[in-house]
C-alpha cells in the first residue's frame, strides 16, 4: 500500500524513514522538499541518495486532493473545492490583505454541530478529514499561490481553521496538521499567526492547551444560554459558564493574551442593545482586556429562516461593545461574488436530504432573542 507522506508531521516522517533503513536527518530533508519547495516527484529531490529515491518511489507518494473547481473575486480571495471522495467536496479560502495572506482550512467533510446559521451544519456530516487532507490544502494553496503571484517567498502567512467542520471534533487528526504547519522545516508558521475555531468542545479545549497551543477562536453568537441553545446545540452541553472557564484556562498557554469571539450577526435575534449589554455584564465579570470581538455578517441561505443584520445595527452593536473597552471589529465581507461564505459553493455540489428537511422544519420555528438569564431554564425553542 503506498504511503502518503502528507499524512506525516516531521516526527512520524523520522519514524518512517527509519523503518527504511534511513537516518533521521533524511526525514528533515525530505520534509522540506514536500512543504518548503512543494515537490511532488522524488527523483527531483536532488540531495537525497538515489538508493533512497528509487525506495520512496515504489512505497510512497505526495498526493494532493483533486480540485473540483477554482474561483477567483475581484477582490483577490480565491475559493477552491476539493475531492474527498464518495461525492464529497470541502472548501478552502485564500484571503489575500495588505499585511497578510490568510488561508481558512477545512477540518471535516460537513459539520456534525448543526449551528443554526451555519451553511455547512446544513448540509449534514460526512467524514472526519486526514491529517494529511488537512496539511493538504495549505500544501497545494502555498505552493499554487507561488507561481500564481510569481513569488519565491511564503505567500501564506496565517491560517485559520475556520472552514467546514468542528476542528476539536476532528482532534486526533487535527493536532499533527499543526504540527506540519509550525514546524521551522515545514511552514514555519508562528502559534499566533495559526487560529483553531471552534463552537466549544470544552474538554478538547483543555487538550489543545497542553498539546498544541495555537491561538483560539470561539463560535459565541450569543449573549446567554437559552439563545445560544437554540443558535448553536453544543451549547446544552457545554454552557457558557463552562465555556467562558475554559477560555481562562486556555489563555494560561495561549500564545496570545485574549481570545476571539465570533458573533454572527443575525437580524432581530442577537443584535439587540440587551444582547451587547448582556455581552459585556458576562465579559466585565472577569478582569482586564482578556477577549476581543469579531463580529461577522450573517451570509443567509434559504434554509436557515434568518437574516443577515442591517448594517447600521452592526455598528451600533459593535460601538456599544467598544465603549464599554471591549475591543470589537467588523468582519469585511470578501469573496462576495464566488461565494466565499464557507460551505456556500459546496451545497450547490451536495446537499444531505436528511439534514435539508430537518433545517427545513426548523424555518418555521421563529427565534426569539431572550433578554434574561432567568429564563435560561426553558431550554427549549420559543
Amino acid at each position: 500500500m503506498t504511503v502518503n507522506l502528507l499524512d506525516f508531521d516531521l516526527e512520524s516522517l523520522a519514524v518512517y524513514c527509519e523503518r527504511l533503513g534511513e537516518k533521521r536527518f533524511r526525514a528533515v530533508q525530505l520534509f522540506r522538499w514536500i512543504h518548503q519547495k512543494g515537490v511532488q516527484k522524488f527523483e527531483d529531490m536532488s540531495d537525497l541518495a538515489k538508493s533512497f529515491r528509487e525506495k520512496l518511489g515504489g512505497l510512497a507518494c505526495i498526493k494532493a486532493m483533486p480540485v473540483v473547481s477554482q474561483h477567483i473575486s475581484i477582490d483577490g480571495t480565491i475559493k477552491w473545492l476539493f475531492d474527498v471522495g464518495d461525492g464529497n467536496v470541502i472548501e478552502t479560502v485564500f484571503i489575500p490583505e495588505d499585511d497578510r495572506g490568510t488561508l481558512c482550512v477545512s477540518s471535516q467533510a460537513g459539520c456534525a454541530v448543526g449551528c443554526r446559521f451555519c451553511s455547512t451544519g446544513h448540509q449534514g456530516f460526512s467524514r472526519n478529514l486526514t491529517s494529511g487532507e488537512i496539511v493538504a490544502q495549505l500544501w497545494y494553496a502555498e505552493h499554487f499561490l507561488r507561481n500564481y503571484l510569481h513569488r519565491d517567498e511564503r505567500v501564506i502567512s496565517n491560517v485559520v481553521m475556520m472552514g467546514m467542520g468542528e476542528p476539536l471534533q476532528n482532534y486526533s487528526e487535527l493536532v499533527p496538521a499543526l504540527k506540519v504547519m509550525l514546524d521551522d522545516h515545514g511552514y514555519g508558521l508562528s502559534r499566533r499567526r495559526v487560529t483553531v475555531s471552534t463552537s466549544g468542545i470544552v474538554p478538547m479545549m483543555d487538550r489543545l492547551s497542553q498539546d498544541c497551543p495555537v491561538a483560539l477562536a470561539v463560535s459565541l453568537h450569543a449573549p446567554n444560554d437559552a439563545l445560544r441553545d437554540q443558535l448553536v446545540p453544543l451549547n446544552l452541553k457545554y454552557p457558557l459558564s463552562q465555556l467562558i472557564a475554559a477560555c481562562h484556562r486556555y489563555l494560561a498557554f495561549a500564545p496570545r493574551d485574549f481570545i476571539t469571539f465570533e458573533y454572527c450577526m443575525l437580524d432581530g435575534v442577537n443584535d439587540t442593545d440587551a444582547c451587547a449589554q448582556q455581552l459585556i455584564q458576562r465579559i466585565k465579570a472577569h478582569p482586564g482586556a482578556w477577549c476581543k470581538f469579531n463580529l461577522i455578517p450573517f451570509n443567509p441561505f434559504p434554509a436557515s429562516g434568518l437574516l443577515c443584520s442591517k448594517p447600521d445595527r452592526v455598528q451600533s452593536f459593535a460601538r456599544i461593545l467598544n465603549d464599554a473597552g471591549i475591543i470589537t471589529t467588523v468582519r469585511k465581507t470578501r469573496g462576495d461574488d464566488i461565494d466565499a461564505a464557507c460551505g456556500q459553493l459546496a451545497g450547490d455540489v451536495k446537499d444531505r436530504t436528511r439534514v435539508a428537511d430537518r433545517m427545513a422544519r426548523q424555518r418555521t420555528i421563529h427565534i426569539h432573542p431572550v433578554v434574561s438569564e432567568d429564563s435560561t431554564h426553558k431550554r427549549s425553542l420559543q
